[in-house]
């Protein structure tokens, strides 16, 4: 019985005609056909034919659930309780309205299990991979309060942000190495299929090659032969940096260490950090998680391993009796400024707000950077191309120059 209950609901593609007699067509949602043509008798449309949709094409349609799918549908439901919707009858809304099957058949199971009586917080903890421990904790403290529909609201402004967030900083790395890669291909084609080409005519000169085109001829010999060894040692050293990053927390540890270090990517990641340390500790202070309690989830969130093991530092601190102001000093990861913010707050009893106005200002920071990042990189990335693609052009070209001399 329970297994009839939670089984999801088909889609049926049906044909009709409407008052006036004009014929319609469309899909609809439902357990059986009888079912729709009662729903669609309903709407003023006389049902012709019903026909239920083919796996195949359902299947076709199905899409991985994303970080910016469960941000929507927060502020979808956040938007409907505010509107005095019913909390089930808001899923029952936003999951028959979704456009991903898979986040509609995850929003319509967890309908089913709140209407059953399981807590909201209970539902989603039974779906780590979609709903985080922090989100979990906050829905949790919103039903203790009774204030679930104003929780609910910072947990899709959170998600709202932390996404922005996210998008700015892939938005930094991605130009670049997406330039990168497509360089490396060019210069690859090159290597392998043109210059062979100059190689024989110049064989045909019977004459001796400067040094700079002998150099490039003997690295196109080199990629002819060995091409498939490069690519495979490349593609083999990335997908190791990233399931040692997934498996090894010292090797992430110190590979985040590294990319704190560097030049301008460095000072990006060091501010969205601390952006997101202060974004979500702010959400959860101000939904009434205790500050040690709070702590534990922020170092999850914080995008960062370094910073992660820090927090994880100040939560031991804090839990001794010492300030969160002292604790964050100690790490030596935090700006001046915002170690006295957070003072300021400790003192006033206005830390949420405090730490709120610190994510908003490096949210900020991180816009700025990445948009300067960009303007630098444009110019840079074409210099650094013309040098490669021209030198290789150059060197073809020199024996040529050097033949029309002898001439």
């Amino acid at each position: 019985m329970a297994e009839k209950a939670l089984k999801q609901p088909e889609v049926f593609i049906w044909t009709g005609t409407d008052k006036r007699g004009v014929r319609v067509k469309g899909q609809t949602r439902g357990s059986n056909p009888t079912i729709i043509k009662a729903d669609l008798r309903k709407q003023g449309i006389t049902p012709l034919k019903i026909k239920k949709q083919s796996s195949l094409f359902s299947q076709q349609k199905k899409k991985r659930i994303t970080a910016k799918d469960i941000a929507v549908f927060f502020r979808q439901l956040a938007t409907m309780m505010s509107a005095g919707v019913p909390l089930v009858q808001s899923f029952e809304i936003i999951g028959r309205g979704h456009d991903n099957v898979s986040m509609r058949n995850l929003l319509l199971k967890i309908k089913s299990e709140v209407e059953s009586g399981t807590s909201l917080s209970e539902t989603l903890a039974k779906h780590p991979v979609h709903f985080d421990e922090l989100v979990v904790n906050l829905v949790n403290a919103g039903e203790q309060a009774g204030v679930l529909e104003a929780l609910l609201d910072k947990i899709a402004t959170y998600k709202e942000k932390t996404e922005y967030l996210k998008a700015k900083i892939k938005k930094a790395l991605f130009y670049p190495a997406a330039v990168i890669v497509v360089a490396i291909i060019v210069t690859a084609i090159l290597l392998i299929f043109v210059v062979p080409q100059f190689e024989q005519l110049f064989t045909s000169f019977g004459a001796d090659l400067p040094a700079f085109t002998r150099l490039v001829v003997n690295l196109s010999e080199f990629m002819q032969d060995w091409w498939w060894l490069v690519f495979g040692i490349a593609i083999g050293a990335v997908v190791g940096v990233l399931q040692a990053k997934k498996r090894s927390r010292k090797f992430s540890r110190n590979l985040d260490r590294i990319v704190l270090r560097l030049p301008i990517v460095g000072t990006i990641m060091h501010k969205a950090s601390v952006a997101r340390y202060a974004r979500t500790l702010s959400t959860m202070f101000a939904a009434g998680v205790p500050l040690v309690e709070a702590l534990e989830s922020v170092a999850g969130a914080t995008g960062n391993v370094v910073y992660s093991d820090a927090v994880l530092m100040i939560r031991d601190s804090v839990a001794t009796g010492q300030q969160l102001q002292f604790a964050m000093s100690q790490t030596g990861l935090f700006p001046n400024m915002v170690e006295q913010m957070v003072a300021i707050g400790e003192e006033s009893g206005a830390l949420d707000t405090m730490l709120s106005k610190v994510a908003d200002f490096y949210e900020q920071e991180v816009d700025d950077a990445v948009d300067a990042l960009s303007s630098l990189l444009e110019p840079l990335i074409m210099s650094i191309l013309g040098v490669l693609i021209g030198g290789l052009v150059v060197a073809m070209y020199l024996p040529i120059f050097k033949l029309g001399a002898a001439i």
